[in-house]
């Protein structure tokens, strides 16, 4: 049987989503990631959901999503977004802009609940956006069949500044982990690089999270995180440490930095249900109790070794290879 999926109550709150290609297959070359990204942002605006990171590999995709407070939406407002999301011929789209005009500048009830009902809702949000990817990737290919392995997997993240950086950092270097490039800014399909290019979704995305409210003012300190190049880190000039040498400082309580510690994979990011502070995480589990065995007590565990990743726990104790 399928578990319950674990979302703060309500579905409000912040989550990393992965989603990947059956097989493992790199099904996704560069108008395929161009085409996703486009359908992704959207997808997010028709759903009111915001995207505050991303990243599009060859077999599979992360997205830091949003999901916020649901606040009341006009008639007009679900028309407009309609009229965006879906194409002109759309027969969906003739219907609501007919009924919208024939009574008078309002939806009939049955409408308006059922547009609602797909607002701010990350299950059907994934849904449609894999769908509606699917459709037109095996209608380009002249493929058919599956293309996503299963369900999306995904964490909640504690909606606090110092976790989001950290996991939205971790997102956007997925491309130096895999060795395509050394700067983040030179791989177009992750939000920094959109960022950078002057995007305003990405930057707002990214700026979301941040104590300060423009690019500008975080750009500097959100680069730390990311750019270490093979021969220095950051604005310190420290020599960096290899992907072999990060997995055993981190295994054996070494030092590190937190920006060399995120350029091995951190399965808790994947892996680890819920990451945050451990009260974050304790609220998690309690509201999630059920799914737990009777002789789990408690909630928070703290990640692996001498971990540079400060007091962040996770709901999930992964004691066989955290680090890859």
């Amino acid at each position: 049987m399928r578990k319950t999926r674990i979302k703060v109550q309500g579905g409000v709150g912040v989550y990393h989503v992965i989603v990947r290609v059956v097989g493992g297959e790199l099904l996704l070359g560069d108008l395929e990631k161009d085409r996703l990204r486009i359908m992704m942002r959207e997808n997010a605006r028709f759903a009111g959901l915001q995207i505050l990171t991303y990243c599009v590999m060859s077999n599979h995709f992360h997205l830091l999503v949003r999901i916020p407070e649901q606040v009341q939406i006009s008639d007009r407002e679900l028309v407009r977004r309609v009229n965006a999301y879906y194409p002109k011929k759309s027969l969906y789209r003739q219907l609501i802009k007919q009924s919208f005009e024939e009574f008078g500048g309002k939806l009939p009830q049955d409408l308006r609940e059922g547009l609602l009902a797909r607002l701010g809702d990350l299950p059907l949000f994934m849904k449609d956006l894999k769908q509606r990817f699917s459709k037109w990737f095996n209608k380009h290919h002249g493929r058919f069949g599956t293309l996503w392995s299963g369900r999306f997997k995904s964490v909640v993240v504690e909606d606090q500044p110092g976790v989001l950086s950290v996991i939205a950092a971790y997102i956007d270097l997925n491309p130096i982990r895999a060795g395509i490039v050394e700067d983040p800014k030179d791989y177009r399909w992750c939000g920094y690089a959109e960022a950078v290019a002057g995007n305003r979704e990405a930057r707002d995305g990214l700026t979301a999270f941040s104590e300060f409210q423009n690019w500008r003012s975080i750009a500097s300190g959100y680069r730390k995180l990311l750019y270490v190049k093979s021969g220095a880190s950051g604005a310190a000039g420290k020599k960096a440490l290899d992907r072999e040498a990060i997995k055993r400082a981190m295994a054996s309580g070494g030092e590190l930095s937190l920006a060399e510690a995120l350029r091995v994979r951190i399965r808790y990011f994947s892996d680890g249900v819920a990451l945050g502070s451990g009260d974050f995480v304790d609220s998690i589990f309690s509201e999630f109790r059920d799914q737990f065995g009777e002789k789990r007590k408690s909630g928070a565990r703290s990640l692996q070794g001498k971990s540079p990743l400060g007091e962040l726990k996770s709901l999930r104790d992964l004691r066989v290879n955290p680090y890859e």
